[in-house]
């Protein structure tokens, strides 16, 4: 692997006999299949170039969340009120760094979206899942899926359930039933697919005031070589997880203590593409990262305290947005504290059950924390927790319960004891209709990004919620496509 940009493609190289077309897309995850077939289905002649023997990436892999609302049709089948308004409020207060004309098209599309993403083929369960877990644990349709509820978000926009599991039970690869299904549509809208055919250079020619402009693409099957002209280039070839070298520049806390969610392909060279003719690349530095306590919910209700005995987080965030807050303690370490009336070890024990203690103070002293710390944030605790309430970090009060019933137990949430996962979240800068940007706003002729390489709705973990990816690689690759073919 290799931090270093792939050289460019001058077109006066180019030879008249060279393969033409509309618009090449780069990669068949979730955001380049929804671009070939927007672009295909606008009347673009379109090959899409896979690096892997067949279809899905990155996306297939994932459990099938897609996060939608405004009013979706499993939304109202289950009662639960939600507008493009609500959903736009809630997006930009948890944003990293807001893009608004990018947030409000994606909730004022999203009903729109869903019905698209059903038009594939099949239909989200009309159901809902009320608990807190990391997925729904069958098919059922509907659950909260990121901060929505979580203090200060809940007072910033009315909460609403947004995230839509495809039906398929388990936690991994639902997506692949969708991708399945994309194929077929892509299939039938002509698009040409050539797999085992991967991207490897930019062709570019320089307009007349004197900027680069993307003409075409450079490619690799085996030994073959060869390139394609097109007038748009899509860029949807994943993050760079797998990539150690971008990985220990970039985002170091994906290192070796994490066990990191990626496909072989996710190794950078789709956002190295774009960086070698001048698209910015933002929150590259940016991580998801998680290793989720619950299910079961009622751990919900326990503490969550670093080395010093202090909190320092709601525990009913989102998990990713814990394990981000997680990173930023002393040495990285925390502790879930439960007492027996709320102890239930977790159905998915990233976190290990390290012991269970008679008294707090004997609890305090085995886990290393300074004497009478942990006693006084237990007690400030469950003395608001008798009230109902969580003063200090607000907590939803669905979550708020005394720690007060001994003996009492804590799991390790320390990175390097419990099994940490994550990916990227950095990529290219891009307009709202997937074109990329260079530093000052403008934009590079030809090219646009989606997916994984494109920096959009999903900024950081403490933001995340599950199904951003899905959702937006899909929607952004849907525009992205239609714009590109268009040119």
């Amino acid at each position: 692997m290799t931090t270093a940009l792939p050289d460019v493609v001058p077109a006066a190289s180019l030879t008249g006999e060279s393969e033409e077309t509309d618009v090449v897309v780069i990669g068949f995850g979730i955001a380049g299949g929804c671009a070939a077939l927007e672009a295909a289905r606008a009347g673009a002649r379109v090959i899409l170039i896979e690096k892997a023997a067949t279809y899905g990436g990155t996306s297939a892999m994932s459990g099938g969340h897609f996060y939608l609302g405004g009013g979706t049709a499993v939304q109202q089948a289950t009662g639960h009120a939600d507008s493009a308004e609500e959903m736009y409020k809630y997006l930009i207060a948890i944003a990293k760094e807001a893009e608004p004309d990018k947030i409000r098209a994606f909730c004022d599309d999203s009903v729109e979206h869903f019905d698209w993403v059903e038009s594939l083929g099949f239909q989200f369960e009309r159901s809902y899942f009320p608990g807190k877990a990391v997925i729904q644990p069958n098919t059922e349709g509907l659950m909260f899926t990121g901060n929505e509820k979580v203090f200060p978000y809940r007072e910033m926009a009315v909460p609403a359930p947004r995230g839509h599991k495809v039906p398929v039970p388990g936690d991994t690869g639902g997506t692949q039933m969708v991708m399945d299904l994309l194929s077929e549509r892509v299939a039938e809208a002509g698009v040409e697919v050539r797999y085992e055919t991967g991207a490897t250079n930019l062709v570019v020619s320089t307009s007349s005031t004197g900027e680069q402009e993307v003409v075409g693409v450079a490619w690799k099957k085996f030994s073959e070589t060869g390139v394609l002209r097109a007038k748009a280039v899509i860029v949807a070839a994943g993050g760079f997880v797998m990539n150690a070298e971008m990985v220990a520049e970039n985002t170091p806390a994906l290192g070796s203590k994490l066990f990191v969610l990626g496909s072989t392909y996710d190794d950078g060279l789709g956002i190295r593409l774009g960086a070698s003719v001048g698209a910015q690349l933002k929150f590259m530095d940016q991580p998801f990262i998680t290793a989720p306590f619950y299910p079961p919910s009622q751990l919900v209700t326990g503490i969550v305290v670093n080395k010093n005995g202090d909190r320092f987080v709601a525990e009913d965030s989102y998990h990713s947005r814990t394990s981000g807050y997680v990173m930023d303690q002393p040495d990285q370490a925390a502790y879930l504290i439960v007492d027996s009336a709320h102890i239930e070890h977790p159905t998915m024990p990233l976190c290990p059950f390290i012991d269970g203690w008679e008294t707090v103070d004997e609890m305090e002293s085995a886990l290393g924390i300074p004497e009478g710390r942990l006693v006084a944030t237990l007690s400030s605790y469950n003395k608001n927790a008798h009230e109902g309430q969580d003063p200090e970090f607000n907590k939803h009060p669905d979550w708020v319960a005394p720690q007060d019933h001994g003996p009492w137990g804590a799991y390790d949430l320390t990175l390097g004891k419990a099994l940490y996962a994550g990916f990227t979240l950095g990529g290219m800068r891009t307009s709202v209709e997937g074109q990329a940007q260079r530093e000052d706003g403008s934009v590079i002729a030809g090219l646009y990004a989606a997916g994984a390489c494109a920096a959009n709705i999903a900024q950081d973990g403490k933001g995340y919620a599950s199904g951003t990816q899905l959702a937006e690689g899909s929607y952004f690759g849907r525009r992205a496509g239609r714009h590109a073919a268009s040119l």
